[in-house]
């Protein structure tokens, strides 16, 4: 299909239009969940969660909480009608514990009240019978014990072994990356409202309900086709509204069927960060072999990942991992390995990136490590290695690199951010300021675009024109904050050549669009964008035959603009052609599909075309680091991303702004620490740090790449942007490290992420290299 076919100018899309929500934002009107007027009789749910990392559950003993004023009952894995499961891939990962809890936030059982803080305090009264066992909370740990949750993934390419064997040069190292908590505003909330025969309806705040209706219904023992999953908004999601939301809407809903009452359910924000899933920290293990100018022969890197106690979304996340190790530049000979390590602690999930920065972290770490170790520039040492020539264009997991803009953008950010000019003046800086430390890094990005599961690569979209030219508009995506329901209403706007205003944005709903992939992996507006593109393509073109028999003319005469529909020197207005078309007996509602083309994947081979195209960016972060105290700052950012033509650049910068924060707090700030017993304790703002608005770089400057229409046929040739930017976040660690490298010429030891504490170890080595 010509996307670009009877659109005579673009009026709409590629326009920068506010978010749709953005004044009741800023207002306070915008509603979500807990805004919505409860029913009579509403009950109010808690979890009890376990106390301890591990043990054996003997029971429970909830006649304290029973007692309570209020308290309407407590629901456990025994009275679950249906199935007991929440898994979004594998059987077997329960909504309640059965006989074994296996993480400090394990949810055990759910109390109902007539108000939350009743609820609250009668979970904390439920005395639990729980025999405590030994946990295992370190990643090298689990890995010394085989203790998987997964069998290992491999991608395979070449012959590590000779191409070492025959390097000029061996470089190895190990690099901790840390974890990240969502820390959406909204915490994880569901309303469970029963209606007849066993029907439920569940507003949840959640970035996959056709996950949540599934679950539901089978928790509850019933068909999918009794249960409504529906979504107008959430206060962020970031990937932590994925696979955990089942959790928190099937115990709603549970609550709801037994008491024939209507269910709400929210987390407080301790509940939310103990009891659901985090990105995955790993621990990256990596050998390379080079030449003398820092090309990348061979490397060999095993990764262990912190699954927690079950797989959720590690298998995916791993693959993520594995398809992007090699980030810009062409390894010939590769050997990624990813373990997937059991430990006591809550399940990681998915999060903005899925696995593809933990990746990209990695192998900037290497080209880093081999720029310092060979004494090279390490964007020579990047550039020596991009994706570019005839014989460096194929990935190690087999997919060719079409389209390549590496050189393009990097040279233009270099060029844009004065690079030679600074890396002068910052290293005359560092010459005379033992104490504030400066540094300064490039680092570029290719970021693969779809769904690691091909199947999940497709979309469905609902469009309806009514008899006054309105129309409605209905698709499988969820607004989280990112912009994607105005992004698809221009869409469709366009198409017909309305204003935007005449095109109403409708909650997310699974009565009305089924089956729905997960709004995740960058592809809202690929897919919902293209689906609701097909379907008001199909209602224009039954339109333009009624509009040409009207004006007795030939159809591609016909053209719309400006909410009328033309035929040489006369036009009526789209309302007035779609009174026409009804008048016919012409549908004017069509339900459009898409499923993106190309791409393949073999889970066994790990080989294939997993992604329909790649986005660039690239980034110069400049920093101040104090060695007396190991603080940091970003005094500068200069950005260059990839969008293709934009549908809405006025959102994609706000998107590649807020991911480069993201990004940047995940390096330097954002830290999970559990204690010996498997306890977290970064449980809030008081000590869990997310960047804040002091944080940003004072000067942030921020472009989107002219003039780079995709060559892939998606949605107007636009791009995606969700992920792609919060891995050039990883510019500012890099920046931390050439900070600390001017201190001696060495590698600097700089884990991720780079707190003052991490920063002051890797000052102290680097001191102690010197004999300071």
């Amino acid at each position: 299909m010509n996307i670009d076919a009877k659109i005579v100018q673009r009026s709409i899309v590629g326009k920068g239009i506010a978010h749709d929500s953005a004044a009741r934002h800023v207002a306070g009107e915008a509603n979500y969940i807990d805004d919505m007027p409860e029913l009579p009789g509403t009950l109010h749910a808690a979890f009890v969660l376990s106390p301890v990392a591990h043990g054996k559950l003997n029971g429970f003993d909830a006649s304290e909480a029973l007692a309570i004023d209020g308290v309407a009952g407590i629901w456990a894995a025994k009275d679950v009608p249906g199935h007991n499961e929440v898994g979004p891939i594998l059987h077997g990962e329960t909504l309640f514990a059965e006989d074994i809890v296996d993480h400090e936030g394990r949810v055990i059982a759910v109390v109902a009240a007539r108000d939350f803080e009743t609820a609250y305090r009668a979970a904390k009264k439920v005395k639990l019978d729980i025999e405590t066992l030994e946990p295992v909370l370190d990643i090298e740990e689990a890995h010394r014990r085989k203790s998987y949750v997964l069998p290992p993934q491999e991608v395979i390419e070449g012959d590590v072994e000779t191409a070492l064997a025959g390097a000029p040069h061996v470089i190895s190292g190990k690099l901790h990356i840390g974890g990240q908590d969502h820390f959406y505003l909204e915490t994880h909330i569901a309303y469970a409202i029963p209606g007849e025969n066993g029907e439920m309806l569940v507003h949840s705040s959640t970035q996959h309900p056709t996950e949540v209706q599934h679950h539901v219904a089978g928790i509850l023992g019933i068909h999918a086709n009794a249960v409504e999953c529906q979504v107008r908004r959430m206060g962020g999601g970031f990937g932590g509204k994925e696979s955990q939301p089942t959790i928190i809407a099937g115990a709603a809903a549970l609550v709801a069927a037994k008491t024939g009452k209507p269910c709400k359910m929210r987390l407080k924000r301790r509940d939310d960060m103990v009891a659901t899933g985090k990105r995955h920290d790993y621990i990256a293990n990596w050998k390379a072999g080079v030449d003398n100018r820092g090309r990348i022969l061979c490397l060999d890197v095993e990764y262990l990942a912190r699954a927690g106690n079950l797989p959720d979304l590690t298998g995916p996340v791993i693959t993520r991992t594995l398809t992007h190790t090699d980030n810009s530049y062409f390894i010939p000979n590769a050997r990624f390995i990813g373990h997937a390590c059991k430990t006591n602690t809550v399940s990681n999930t998915a999060f903005r990136g899925f696995g593809g920065p933990q990746g990209i972290i990695t192998i900037e770490a290497v080209i880093d490590t081999i720029a310092r170790e060979l004494k090279l520039d390490p964007n020579a040492v990047r550039t020596v290695n991009y994706y570019g020539d005839k014989t460096g264009d194929m990935t190690p997991y087999g997919q060719q690199v079409e389209d390549n803009r590496l050189v393009e953008v990097t040279d233009a950010v270099l060029g844009s951010a004065e690079w030679d000019y600074r890396r002068a003046e910052i290293d005359a800086h560092n010459a005379a300021n033992p104490v504030i430390r400066r540094g300064l890094a490039m680092m570029p990005i290719k970021f693969g675009i779809s769904f690691n599961l091909t199947s999940l690569n497709q979309a469905g979209a609902l469009v309806h024109v009514y008899l006054d030219g309105s129309i409605f508009l209905n698709h499988g995506g969820t607004e989280m904050g990112q912009g994607l329901f105005v992004k698809v209403a221009q869409v469709v706007a366009e198409v017909f050549q309305v204003e935007l205003d005449m095109v109403r944005i409708s909650s997310t709903a699974t009565g009305k669009v089924p089956n729905t992939s997960a709004t995740a992996a960058s592809t809202g507006s690929d897919l919902n964008g293209m689906a609701a593109f097909k379907a008001a393509t199909a209602i224009k073109a039954r339109m333009t035959r009624v509009a040409a028999e009207h004006f007795d003319v030939e159809e591609d005469v016909i053209i719309y603009r400006e909410g009328r529909v033309h035929a040489d020197n006369r036009s009526v207005s789209f309302g007035e052609l779609a009174k026409m078309a009804w008048a016919k007996r012409i549908q004017l509602s069509e339900a459009g599909h898409y499923a993106t083309p190309k791409i393949h994947w073999d889970g066994k081979t790990m080989k294939g075309r997993p992604f329909f195209y790649f986005s660039y960016g690239a980034a110069v972060a400049e920093v101040a680091v104090d060695t007396l105290t190991g603080e940091t700052r970003c005094l500068r950012a200069d950005i260059l991303q990839d969008v293709g033509s934009p549908l809405n650049p006025a959102i994609d910068l706000g998107q590649i702004e807020g991911a480069f924060v993201q990004g940047m707090g995940w390096v330097t700030c954002e830290e999970l620490w559990w204690d010996k017993s498997g306890r977290l304790r970064t449980v809030g703002p008081s000590t869990y740090k997310i960047p804040g608005s002091r944080d940003v770089p004072p000067e942030f400057n921020v472009r989107i790449l002219d003039n780079m229409p995709n060559r892939e046929e998606t949605v107007f040739r636009s791009k995606a942007i969700g992920e792609p930017p919060l891995m050039l976040g990883i510019s500012v660690w890099l920046a931390i490290r050439d900070a600390i490298a001017s201190i001696h010429s060495g590698v600097p030891q700089l884990d991720s992420p780079a707190t003052p504490e991490a920063v002051l170890r890797a000052v102290r080595h680097a001191k102690g290299v010197i004999g300071v």
